[in-house]
C-alpha cells in the first residue's frame, strides 16, 4: 500500500495555537483541588473531636502545595498544545464500542480535563480520599507514530445495534482541534499499531485494535477535520450467474473443466462461524461439493488414472426430477514411487499480511508442510513485499531446521510487488528444475497486488507460458477483508494448480498433510468432461456448479485449451439435474413449431434406455496428447448400495450450497430438509469433517435468521 502521500501531510503538519481558554480552565481546577485536598484534615478534626484534638494547619505547607499542584496542571496542559506533531498520538474510535484504556502521551491533558471535570465537596462536609479507578481492561502500549491526536467518545449504542455491529467492519476516525466539553466523560482512546516495511521503516498501514480488519487509509491528512470512514469490506470475487435449465433437444451437449479446488468452502465455513451469510460469489458448489472425500472407484494403472462413476437418484428438492452424479478418483502414488520435489515457498510479506491469520498462519502452515516431504526434496523461499527477495536457496528437507529459521525470520511490512515475487520465485524453481520430478511453487497470499503487475490478465499470461516449461503454481489463500479470490482462481487455474483457503491451523493440516499428496503430485492435467444427453429420455438438464468452468463444445477435443488438473487422491464429483421426459416438472414448455426427431422405433427403444453418454478427455503430466474415457448413463442405473451414503451426502451439500446462493432452483427445500439428509448420509467420519459440515448448516439457519 503506497502511504507516501500521507506521510508527507503528516510531516508538514503545523502545532495549533496554544489554547488560554484550556489554561485557564486547568488553573482553576488546580485551585479547586486544592482547596478541597487541603480542606480535609481540618474538616475531619472539626467533625472529630473527642477522638483527637485538630492538629494546625501549616499556611506555608499548603501554600506551596497549592503553587506546585497548579503548576503541574499549567505544564500538562503546554505539554500538550505545544508538542510538535511528531510527538503526538493519533486514535481510532470504533462506532460501537468502548476501546481498552491505553496510557499514552495525553496522559497528563487528560488529568487536567478530569480535575476540571471534578466539583469541590460541600464546606463542612467529611470527604474521603477518592480511590484510584480501576481500568476496564489491560493497557496497550502505543509506539509513537508521526499523527495528530484524536480524543473524541463513541457515541453510546443499544444492546440490539451491538449485537448486529460486531458483525461489520465499520469505525469511526475523528480528528479535531476541539477542547472536549466540561460535561464529556473522560475519553477511551484505541491504540493505532503501525505496520512498517521491512526495508524501509517506514508506515505503510495502520490497524485498530479490537476491529475485525484492517482498516487502511482511515485518517485524514488533515487535523481540523472530522471523518466518519466505512472500513469496506474488499474481498474480491468473481462473479457468475448460476447455470440455467437447458433443454436437451436444443442443446444436448454439456462441456466443463474438472475443478479440484476447496477455497469456497473453508471461505463459507470462516462467515458462518463469524455468525454472517457468505457473499452469493463466494459460494460455488462444485468446491463445496469435492471438499470432501468419497468413495469413487480407486484406479489401479497410472497410466489410466481414473475410474469413473456414474449414480443416478431422486432429486431432493425437485419432485419428479433425477440427479445424475459423475465421480471420479485419482490414481493414488505409492509413497515408495513418489519423485522427488523442487518446491519454492513464495510468501506474501506485505503490510496487508499483518494479521495473526494470514503471515503467522501461513508460516505455521509452511511448517506442517515439511513433514509431507522426503529428506531428498528440496525447499527454496521467496518473499515480497515493495520488493521481491530470496530468503533461502534451494536447501534439502533433511536440514529442516534451517528451513524453519528463514520461516520465522519473515515480518510483514510494505505494500505488495506480487507480481515481481511471483518471476523470482518461477526463476529460482527453473534454476533448479528437477526433471521427471515434480516443479511447483507454492504461494501464500491474500492477493492483494498493488505494485507491478495487478492486472488479471496480464498475470494469468504470464503464468501461462511459465506453466508450459513445466512449474507448476498453486495458491494458498489467507486472511479476510481484502482477499482477492479471483485472483487467487485465476493464478491457480492458470499454473496447473490448485487454489485453497487456509482460515485455521486444522485446515492446513488437511490440505498440506493429510491432502499433500493431491497437492504436489499431478497424475493428470487438461481434464474436460462432455455429457451429451438423449432427448429422447431427457427432456431438461441443468449442471450445478461448474459456472466458471464452463467449456465451448469445440473445446473439448482442442489439446491447447487448458483446464483442471487432478492430483494423486483427489475426488472430483459433478451433479447433473435431469427431467426425464413424460415427468410434469418440466421448468420449460415446448416450442409450437420445434422439430421431432425422426428416429426409426428400433433406434428409438434403443436411445430410450439412456440418459446420456459421458467423455473424460485428459493427458498424462509428461505428455501434450490427450486421451479419452467414455461411459453411457444408463436410464436405470441407480446408485450402488455402497455408495449410497456418499451420493446423499454430497446431494445434500450441493443442496446445502444453492440456497446459500439464494436457491433459485431448489423448490420448497429447507436448511432443516439439509440437515436432516446430512445426518443421515453422514457415515463414516474418522476426521469430523462431515460432522463439521452439520453445525455449519445450523449456523447457516440461524444467521438467515438474524
Amino acid at each position: 500500500m503506497n502511504m507516501q502521500p500521507f506521510e508527507y501531510d503528516l510531516r508538514h503538519l503545523r502545532a495549533p495555537p496554544p489554547d488560554p481558554m484550556a489554561r485557564e480552565r486547568a488553573h482553576q481546577a488546580a485551585l479547586q483541588e486544592f482547596e478541597r485536598v487541603h480542606a480535609m484534615p481540618a474538616t475531619a478534626a472539626a467533625n472529630e473531636p473527642r477522638m483527637r484534638p485538630a492538629r494546625p494547619v501549616n499556611s506555608r505547607s499548603a501554600w506551596w502545595g497549592g503553587l506546585a499542584s497548579a503548576c503541574v496542571a499549567v505544564v500538562g496542559v503546554a505539554i500538550y498544545w505545544l508538542l510538535p506533531p511528531a510527538d503526538r498520538v493519533a486514535q481510532l474510535q470504533p462506532a460501537v464500542a468502548p476501546p481498552p484504556v491505553v496510557e499514552t502521551q495525553q496522559a497528563a491533558a487528560a488529568a487536567s480535563v478530569q480535575a476540571e471535570n471534578t466539583a469541590p465537596p460541600p464546606a463542612g462536609q467529611n470527604v474521603a480520599r477518592p480511590r484510584a479507578r480501576k481500568p476496564a481492561r489491560a493497557a496497550v502500549p502505543v509506539p509513537k507514530m508521526d499523527m495528530p491526536a484524536v480524543n473524541e467518545p463513541a457515541p453510546p449504542v443499544s444492546q440490539p445495534e451491538q449485537r448486529r455491529a460486531d458483525t461489520s467492519s465499520s469505525a469511526l476516525a475523528i480528528v479535531t482541534d476541539k477542547p472536549v466539553p466540561p460535561s464529556a466523560p473522560p475519553p477511551a482512546p484505541t491504540p493505532l499499531l503501525p505496520r512498517a516495511s521491512a526495508a524501509t521503516g517506514e508506515l505503510s498501514e495502520v490497524t485498530v485494535v479490537g476491529s475485525r480488519r484492517a482498516a487502511p487509509d482511515m485518517v485524514s491528512a488533515s487535523p481540523m477535520a472530522i471523518v466518519s470512514v466505512e472500513a469496506e469490506n474488499r474481498d474480491r470475487f468473481q462473479h457468475f450467474e448460476t447455470n440455467p435449465v437447458k433443454l436437451a433437444n436444443e442443446e444436448p451437449v454439456s462441456t466443463f473443466s474438472v475443478d479440484v479446488d476447496t477455497a469456497s468452502y473453508s471461505f463459507v465455513r470462516r462467515q458462518l462461524n463469524q455468525g454472517v451469510l457468505p457473499p452469493v460469489d463466494a459460494v460455488r458448489v462444485e468446491e463445496m461439493v469435492n471438499y470432501f472425500d468419497y468413495s469413487w472407484p480407486i484406479p489401479t494403472s497410472r497410466e489410466r488414472p481414473f475410474d469413473p462413476m456414474v449414480a443416478v437418484s431422486d432429486s431432493p428438492w425437485g419432485k419428479g426430477r433425477k440427479l445424475v452424479h459423475i465421480g471420479i478418483k485419482g490414481y493414488e502414488v505409492p509413497a515408495t514411487r513418489r519423485p522427488d520435489v523442487n518446491l519454492v515457498l513464495l510468501l506474501d510479506v506485505s503490510g496487508s499480511m499483518n494479521s495473526p491469520d494470514k503471515l503467522p498462519l501461513a508460516q505455521r502452515s509452511m511448517a506442517l508442510l515439511l513433514d509431507s516431504l522426503k529428506p531428498t526434496d528440496t525447499v527454496a523461499i521467496v518473499v515480497y513485499a515493495g520488493a521481491a527477495g530470496e530468503v533461502l536457496a534451494p536447501t534439502p528437507v533433511r536440514e529442516k531446521d534451517t528451513i524453519l529459521a528463514a520461516l520465522n525470520s519473515l515480518r510483514p511490512g510494505g505494500s505488495t510487488a506480487g507480481a515481481a515475487g511471483i518471476q523470482l520465485a518461477y526463476q529460482l524453481a527453473e534454476r533448479n528444475f528437477r526433471k521427471g520430478g515434480i516443479n511447483r511453487i507454492l504461494l501464500a497470499t491474500d492477493g492483494d497486488f498493488n505494485v507491478g503487475i495487478s492486472d488479471r490478465e496480464a498475470l494469468k499470461s504470464y503464468v501461462g507460458r511459465e506453466r508450459e516449461k513445466g512449474v507448476f503454481l498453486s495458491v494458498l489463500g489467507f486472511g479476510e477483508g481484502n482477499y482477492r479470490d479471483d485472483v487467487a482462481q485465476t493464478l491457480a487455474q492458470s499454473g496447473n494448480g490448485v487454489a485453497v483457503y487456509i482460515d485455521t491451523l486444522n485446515e492446513a493440516r488437511k490440505v498440506l498433510v493429510q491432502q499433500a499428496s493431491a497437492a504436489l503430485f499431478t497424475i493428470a492435467k487438461d481434464v474436460k468432461l462432455q455429457v451429451e444427453f438423449n432427448p429422447d429420455s431427457v427432456a431438461e438438464y441443468r449442471l450445478v456448479g461448474y459456472e466458471s468452468r464452463a467449456l465451448n463444445r469445440e473445446d473439448f477435443g482442442d489439446d491447447k485449451v487448458d483446464a483442471g488438473d487432478v492430483g494423486a487422491g483427489h475426488t472430483v464429483t459433478a451433479i447433473y439435474e435431469i427431467t426425464p421426459v413424460g415427468s410434469p416438472a418440466r421448468m420449460i414448455e415446448d416450442r409450437r413449431y420445434a422439430e421431432q426427431p425422426a428416429l426409426r422405433a428400433q433406434q428409438r427403444r434403443t436411445a430410450s434406455s439412456e440418459y446420456g453418454f459421458l467423455k473424460i478427455r485428459y493427458k498424462l503430466p509428461d505428455s501434450q496428447r490427450s486421451r479419452v474415457l467414455e461411459l453411457p448413463i444408463r436410464a436405470n442405473t441407480g446408485v450402488p448400495p455402497r455408495l449410497k451414503q456418499d451420493v446423499e451426502f454430497s446431494a445434500a451439500v450441493a443442496g446445502f450450497a444453492q440456497l446459500l446462493r439464494g436457491g433459485r432452483y431448489t423448490g420448497t427445500l429447507t436448511f432443516d430438509d439439509v440437515l436432516r439428509q446430512a445426518q443421515a448420509s453422514r457415515g463414516e467420519d474418522p476426521f469430523g469433517y462431515r460432522a463439521e459440515f452439520v453445525q455449519l448448516v445450523r449456523l447457516a439457519e440461524q444467521a438467515r435468521g438474524m
